[in-house]
């Protein structure tokens, strides 16, 4: 690619329920709401990393592939925001801090330490109903990675035995939703 190839970037809320991709290549994914029905987004953009379709927030969008690998890598932080199953304790993060063992392709890996921090109030994101008050009290964390293997907060949370409810990316590097709401798109200059 040369230097004088323009590229262009989006930021997006990605919505619950929506995969992180455009085309949809397999068929017994028939149903699902890709992200081309949200905005009319040039053919050659890609997802920089993913979230997963039960997870929401921050996606940032490229035509720039050396980019995209650039933001992926382990040089720029992504931080979450985590509604979890009970009452999470301080003894507990500290383990989560440290790095906690999880399942990647089938073999145990160990998370890197990451930084986490327990929510005395619930965290300014857009309202979502995930369950009844009568099912038990929630925890709201933020945890921040370096890295992102395959569901891997789902998977730390569970891990210390507090299951991921409701995942919210609101960061990545510099870059975070602000206001944005679900299904909100904004073209950004550039994406360092």
């Amino acid at each position: 690619m040369g230097l004088s190839e323009s590229h262009t970037h989006f930021k997006l809320y990605k919505p619950y329920g929506y995969l992180s991709q455009f085309v949809n290549n397999q068929s017994k994914r028939r149903n699902k709401k890709l992200l081309g029905t949200l905005f009319d987004f040039p053919e050659t953009l890609m997802a920089i990393g993913r979230l997963d379709e039960k997870s929401e927030g921050l996606l940032l969008l490229t035509t720039d592939g050396k980019m995209s690998e650039h933001i992926r890598s382990s040089h720029v932080e992504k931080e979450y925001y985590v509604m979890v199953d009970g009452i999470i304790t301080s003894e507990v993060i500290e383990i989560l801090k440290k790095g906690v063992e999880i399942s990647v392709d089938g073999k145990p890996y160990l998370a890197k330490p990451t930084k986490v921090f327990l929510f005395e109030i619930n965290p300014d994101v857009p309202k979502r109903f995930v369950r009844d008050k009568k099912h038990g009290p929630t925890s709201w964390l933020s945890i921040t990675l370096t890295e992102g293997k395959f569901r891997q907060v789902r998977k730390m949370t569970s891990a210390v035995g507090f299951p991921t409810l409701r995942l919210v990316r609101i960061r990545i590097g510099n870059f975070t939703l602000n206001q944005m709401q679900p299904g909100d798109v904004e073209e950004i200059s550039t994406i360092l």
